[in-house]
């Protein structure tokens, strides 16, 4: 290993051990990268004047048509949350199948489906559904554990169901890596991966995980019914026609509204970014027609706010993470990847099992978008230049991996989202416990998937012809 390769190897041990230390993720990337720039520079090991390209890749993400869709989607989750539009479903959910033994749960993640396809961003729909279900569920005698499992897992589907923001950044650092691998090959007119074959990928793996939390949720209901007990009749509570007039009209809106964004971009009607902007201003029509006009405004404010916050994170991280690839690639980093996952044994399952379990692990320190942002653009196209990897397979089988390490114990950010929104009847034991039986589904899930790459693939080739 010569000197360039081992300040990269270097340079990554150096970001890990600043984020163990709490250091945070933007600038870390960018502090680590340009002092082992100016290092490497000085022993000769790279040419520091590369990092002239950093002003012109930073204008390229700002001006990155597929990326203004995320502040739309966040946008979007975030005025559903504020305007009360989940938590009305929720509640009308959860009336709906109180009488069976389990239905609480069995709401949680058929509601949850819901917001993550309506909202697309973890944390909030982890606040909604926490604050609003957990106080239910234990007061009606609801195992704590079991509880605090069904309402993290659920919220994690926000990572995987379109038209989450993990899918379009991972759908823009996949199309990057897809492109320069077949450049790298020798492919000078390069297909091209975009964030709606990553969408259209996503739906039957998504939906497959969801039948799977319904079967566990039915079979604890079977074999350990005092663990989530049906609910005692409410005499007060709707029945018959007013029933389903209330589903109705808290159903009808939202399921409009998800459909007219993933339809138009599956139809081709829409890009993602398009149909991103008929999410955000279909928000505020729901909510004009929720609230008053004061209350709109009272709730406006705060979502722009948060918006604007959590998008500002999101493009600092990339950014960071820009010059981190940047740098790591000047000192031959890509070039040493490629060989290494080659010359593994078990050749390209053998490559891809270790990075899955990389990403596994990275999910106990780094978020999704960290990971996205730093790990995908270093292994990505050394795994697309392998032979029969499906770039839709490889990034469903990514989307899964981060979805897990969302949630599993001991870092998981959703834990601690919970955590925080947790009646203190819930301890931090009955949430870690409480989600393994979702950790070991979610890994089954992965499994399926590696054996079955069709259940990402066929769908975007039906709409979108073969790549």
């Amino acid at each position: 290993m010569g000197a360039p390769e081992l300040l990269a190897v270097l340079m990554v041990a150096a970001v890990c051990v600043l984020l163990f230390a709490g250091y945070p993720v933007a600038l870390t990337l960018g502090g680590v990268s340009l002092a082992f720039g100016l290092i490497g520079s000085v022993i000769g090991a790279m040419d520091f004047f590369i990092l002239g390209a950093l002003p012109q890749r930073i204008f390229g993400i700002m001006t990155n048509e597929v990326l203004v869709a995320v502040p739309l989607f966040i946008f979007m989750g975030v005025m559903l949350e504020r305007s009360q539009i989940a938590e009305d479903l929720l509640e009308t959910m959860g009336r709906l199948f109180r009488s069976l033994p389990g239905g609480l749960s069995i709401s949680v993640v058929l509601v949850g489906v819901l917001l993550a396809a309506a909202k697309g961003v973890v944390g909030a729909t982890t606040v909604t559904i926490g604050l609003i279900m957990l106080p239910t569920m234990l007061r009606h005698g609801y195992d704590p554990r079991l509880a605090a499992g069904t309402v993290a897992a659920t919220s994690t589907l926000a990572q995987i169901f379109p038209p989450a923001t993990v899918l379009v950044l991972l759908g823009d650092q996949m199309s990057n890596a897809y492109q320069a691998a077949q450049l790298a090959q020798g492919i000078f007119a390069p297909q091209s991966l975009t964030v709606s074959d990553l969408f259209a990928g996503a739906i039957i793996p998504a939906f497959a995980l969801v039948a799977l939390y319904l079967l566990y949720l039915v079979g604890v209901a079977v074999f350990r019914p005092a663990a989530c007990p049906a609910l005692p009749p409410d005499k007060a509570a709707a029945r018959g026609a007013a029933l389903v007039t209330r589903i109705a009209k808290v159903l009808i809106a939202p399921i409009l509204l998800i459909l007219a964004v993933l339809g138009s971009i599956f139809a081709g009607v829409a890009t993602p970014t398009e149909a991103a902007s008929v999410g955000a201003v279909g928000t505020i029509l729901l909510a004009a027609i929720k609230l008053d006009r004061a209350g709109f405004f009272r709730v406006f404010v705060p979502v722009m706010t948060r918006t604007t916050q959590v998008t500002s994170m999101i493009f600092v991280i990339l950014i960071g993470a820009t010059m981190f690839s940047l740098v790591f690639r000047a000192l031959g980093g890509d070039d040493m990847v490629q060989r290494a996952l080659t010359n593994l044994p078990g050749g390209t399952g053998g490559a891809i099992l270790l990075v899955m379990i990389g990403v596994f692990l990275l999910g106990f320190v780094m978020d999704a978008f960290e990971i996205i942002f730093v790990v995908v653009p270093i292994v990505a196209p050394a795994l697309l230049k392998m032979p029969a990897v499906d770039p839709v397979w490889l990034a469903m089988m990514l989307a899964i991996n981060l979805q897990t390490s969302y949630m599993h114990p001991p870092l998981g950010p959703t834990l601690f989202f919970l955590r925080a929104v947790a009646p203190p009847e819930i301890t931090t034991a009955h949430i870690y416990v409480g989600i393994i039986p979702f950790v070991l589904i979610q890994l089954c899930a992965l499994v399926v998937l590696w054996f079955a790459p069709e259940l990402a693939t066929w769908l975007p080739h039906k709409l979108y012809g073969g790549m």
